[in-house]
């Protein structure tokens, strides 16, 4: 009975000293900060503006060859990357074209088509 009164004080403190050093140590971390976790986002959001980029290109070369089922195909599939590559303002008007054009291209208006999606090649390229 009178070990079990000294060691239970003990090992409370003891639990309540790597609560406080768990609790001052882990935001330091990048994992938990805005390092480690952000990087990633901005990463990802950056290939994703690469891939819109390239897949709107290869709209616009199916576009001027007047093959509108695959312009469409990659218009769509850059739209979709677009969408996922952040909030800009750059972004936002290259998503724009991008609808335009996949729009237009619908439409059969091949030439339309074509400047709205270079429109919004440009416009991702832009940082």
């Amino acid at each position: 009975m009178l070990m079990t009164r000294y060691i239970r004080p003990r090992a409370v403190a003891l639990v309540a000293l790597f609560v406080l050093v768990t609790c001052t140590v882990l935001p330091l971390q990048p994992v938990f900060a805005e390092g480690g976790a952000r990087r990633d986002a901005v990463r990802s959001e950056d290939q994703h503006r690469q891939d819109a980029i390239k897949l709107a290109k290869e709209a616009a070369d199916h576009s001027k060859q007047g093959h509108m089922g695959p312009f469409l195909a990659s218009a769509e599939a850059a739209l979709q990357h677009a969408l996922k590559a952040g909030k800009d303002a750059h972004v936002d008007a290259g998503i724009a074209e991008l609808k335009h054009a996949i729009e237009h291209g619908g439409a059969g208006h091949a030439d339309v088509a074509t400047k709205h999606t270079e429109q919004a090649v440009t416009h991702l390229s832009e940082k």
